[in-house]
Order: structure tokens, then sequence, then C-alpha cells
């Protein structure tokens, strides 16, 4: 018997790096939230982790308090469906498994981000390559504003809807590939895209899946990872070429249904 990883592939839902969603305190988005904490809770997971520092201090005090009915939710995911499901299944820990690292803080850089050796978008910017980068929906809405076009209102998505499009293999193949593309940006001796991609994409999906087999305690582990769906192709990768985890996919728990 091996451990299981489930891996729920998210849009930050606070909007953090330009995802374009409501708030997710509204009473239907609740209720929504709700139904994906109770279809999530038929994994029946041991553990849940999420995309947070594993040196993060803050996040246990936080649910500490959540436990006692004493914190407000925000926002995110982390709050919103780590904090929720965590309680329902009466686990008195979340685990914090990601690696995120200022350039001071991370050795490995060996110099600022916003100079050449990894500014991949700047040298798109200047050098013609656009068509490389990976754009965000608040990206990808300026450029349209600015060519004089209106981009339509997004469609309503109920929230288990969003998180079975987000979980697609298809989907998460798509989105590697972007990745990728981006890592072919720069020319001559200059590898922007490439020095992004392996001074911090890499290794910090890399420490991630490490610090998932350490809170690995045993061979019935059920562990929930909930983390950007950017991250899903590398970790699950990881974690099948490993040998030592089972991962399954969140698809099999999820059905929609409307509240």
């Amino acid at each position: 018997m091996k451990p299981i990883i489930m891996i729920l592939g998210s849009h930050h839902l606070a909007g953090w790096d330009g995802d374009d969603i409501d708030d997710m305190r509204a009473p239907k988005r609740q209720r929504e939230l709700q139904q994906l904490a109770d279809q999530l809770a038929q994994f029946q997971p041991t553990k849940i982790a999420v995309e947070v520092d594993h040196l993060d201090s803050n996040l246990q005090q936080e649910y500490n308090a959540y436990l006692k009915d004493d914190f407000q939710l925000e926002r995110h995911e982390i709050h919103q469906v780590g904090f929720r499901l965590a309680k329902m299944m009466g686990h008195p820990k979340i685990h914090c498994v990601d690696y995120f690292r200022s350039a001071k803080e991370n050795p490995i850089f060996g110099g600022d981000p916003d100079d050449d050796l990894t500014d991949y978008y700047k040298f798109a910017k200047t050098h013609g390559q656009e068509h490389l980068l990976r754009l965000r929906s608040t990206q990808e809405k300026t450029a349209q504003d600015e060519d004089g076009t209106t981009q339509a209102e997004p469609k309503y998505e109920p929230i288990i809807d969003m998180y079975i499009r987000l979980n697609q293999p298809e989907w998460i193949h798509s989105n590697h590939q972007k990745y990728l593309r981006s890592a072919r940006i720069g020319s001559g001796d200059q590898y922007p895209g490439a020095n992004w991609m392996g001074y911090f994409w890499y290794p910090r999906n890399l420490k991630t899946y490490v610090n998932l087999t350490r809170i690995t305690e045993s061979d019935d582990e059920r562990i929930l990872l909930i983390i950007g769906a950017a991250h899903t192709f590398l970790i699950q990768q990881f974690l099948e070429d490993s040998g030592d985890y089972i991962v399954e996919s969140p698809l099999k728990y999820l059905k929609t249904k409307k509240v």
C-alpha cells in the first residue's frame, strides 16, 4: 500500500496573480464552497496541505482561532477551502508545504529577479517576444482595452464547475505548455525565461514535493494538496515518478450541482 495524494488545482480566489473572480464571501459563493467541501470530504483526507511557505508561523495560529469560532475567513482558497474542510474533518493542524522566497532570502537566484538574469517579461517586451508570455487575465483585459475593444464581463461560473475545469488533464497539460513557451524567451547567450524556470519555478515545485514527503508519516495517508492550478503538472509528475505515491484526481469526487 502507498500513500495517496490528491491535488486540487485552484484559481487564487482572492484575485492574486490577476485571477479574475468575485468575492467568495457572498452568500451564494459560501453555499457553493460548502458544497465543494462536502464533496472533497468523500476523499477522507488524513492531512490537508496548502500553498503557504513551510516556515510560515501564522497560519496555524489562524486555524486554531478558526477552530474556536474566533476567526473570520478571508477570500482565498487556503481559508475558504482548506480551513473549512480541515475543520469538518476534525484535523488539529494545517500543513504548509510551499517553498517561496524573495530573491534576497533565496540564494539560488544569485541576484535580484528584476535584473536581466531572470526578468523574462521585460526581455519579451523589449525584444518582440510578447507572444511567448503567459498572459494573466488582467493583462489580457488591458491588452484588449488598449486595442480599442471591450471585453465582456466574465460569465458566472459555479465553484465546483471551476474546479472541474481546472483539474481536467487537458487543462493541466495546456497550462504547463505555456510555462515551457515562456522558457524560450531570450536570444543568443541570454536565457531569462529558462533562468526564471530553472532558478525559481522548478525548484519551488520540487521543494513542495519534498515537503509533501516530509509530512507523510504512514502508508495509509490520504493527503489533499490545495494549490494554484499551475503547479499541478510538475508536482503530480514528481509524485508519480517517485514511485512512492498514488496520485488521485479530484474529478472522482467533484459533481456539478446547483445550489
